[in-house]
């Protein structure tokens, strides 16, 4: 996931379209690649399931963290290639952020009130997003 002034977008910074003169605010190492070009992406392991957070972009500029309980790579995949977000919104590229029992989620909903699942061993790094 890569940050910039403008823009949060899920891409890796090794592809081609990585751009250099962008001014990168922050970067985090994440994956693998669960949706590309509204695709899910194939080959993803079927098997190991766990808690999973996850970050994707979508159409009509829209950006997105999530979680979902107990699916494997390829269950969130097909879930998130699948799922029509916010009316007619379709997202365009996730990648999963981590999976297991360090996955947490929290954020505070419009009224100010907390929303939060809470990880079952303690979290040392995690992703942050706040109104300038």
């Amino acid at each position: 996931m890569v940050v910039t002034s403008t823009q949060i977008s899920s891409r890796s910074a090794c592809e081609r379209e990585f751009s250099r003169p962008q001014k990168i605010a922050a970067a985090i190492q994440c994956g693998p690649f669960l949706v590309d070009a509204s695709q899910r992406v194939r080959g993803l392991n079927d098997s190991q399931r766990a808690r999973r957070t996850f970050a994707a972009t979508a159409t009509h500029d829209r950006a997105l963290l999530g979680v979902c309980p107990e699916v494997s790579l390829a269950d969130l995949a097909t879930i998130l290639a699948t799922t029509r977000i916010a009316g007619d919104s379709r997202i365009e590229r996730a990648m999963n952020l981590d999976g297991g029992s360090s996955s947490a989620f929290w954020f505070a909903r419009e009224n100010g009130s907390a929303f939060s699942i809470p990880a079952q061993k303690p979290v040392r790094d995690f992703v942050a997003v706040a109104p300038k």
